[in-house]
């Protein structure tokens, strides 16, 4: 499941450059997370990197993205095949 930002968020800069997808950038308003991007991380760490730094616990599961840890990882091989 990709992750979100909410309305909560501070823009205060912390998850952007911890993203290793380059899924998260500053919106509109508030920064936002491309969902098509997100991993939650597998493949580069154990935990959402951005889960971990954000000081405001403002980057939930987005529930409008259910995928299994093997489809993550599907995803995290599709983004570094590249590399």
């Amino acid at each position: 499941m990709a992750l979100m930002i909410t309305d909560e968020c501070i823009n205060c800069d912390v998850c952007e450059p911890e993203c290793p997808n380059g899924a998260i950038s500053q919106g509109d308003e508030i920064y936002i997370i491309d969902p098509n991007k997100c991993t939650e991380c597998v493949g580069h760490f154990d935990e959402p990197q951005c889960q971990q730094v954000c000081p405001v616990d403002c980057i939930p599961f987005n529930p409008e993205h259910p995928e299994s840890k093997e489809e993550l990882m599907e995803k995290f091989l599709k983004l570094t095949a590249d590399k």
